[in-house]
């Protein structure tokens, strides 16, 4: 069975989103689009929402957001509990924020980066594997615990 990612963008960042659904589909892994359609004006809040819940519930395997900067998006997905998402824009973060951090969304901008930098994003976010050892496990353990609090 093949795992899914889901993708999502806003307005800005829906042009690039068809470079990144090829990348992803050329790993191997089967898309699931919730959103931006078009390039007409939309609330990245609301698609982040979708992206993260698809992620949560089980349904994705990762998540991958683009807008135009990947700041929006970032601060979006990372507002939802679950989820640990970092904005990327370069091939060292793409993969180490899985390997230390257990990152399960990655955002981009699409007017920060171009079409052939997000497809090696892409490949490395979705290479990349938890490294386990007891410091990464106790640190993300932390993450969660300064979510719970009030």
């Amino acid at each position: 069975m093949k795992k899914t990612i889901v993708i999502g963008s806003d307005h800005a960042g829906f042009p690039m989103k068809s470079v990144v659904i090829e990348a992803i589909q050329a790993k191997g892994f089967e898309v699931l689009d919730v959103g931006s359609y078009t390039d007409q004006p939309v609330d990245f809040p609301d698609i982040a929402r979708d992206l993260c819940k698809k992620v949560l519930e089980g349904t994705a395997f990762r998540g991958i957001m683009v807008c135009g900067t990947g700041v929006g998006a970032v601060i979006a997905t990372n507002k939802i509990k679950g989820i640990r998402s970092a904005m990327v824009h370069d091939i060292h973060c793409a993969h180490q924020c899985v390997e230390h951090d257990d990152v399960n969304v990655m955002c981009v901008g699409a007017k920060i980066i171009g079409p052939w930098l997000v497809c090696d994003l892409v490949d490395a976010f979705l290479d990349a594997k938890f490294n386990a050892t007891e410091e990464h496990v106790r640190r993300v353990q932390k993450l969660a615990e300064i979510e719970s609090s009030d």
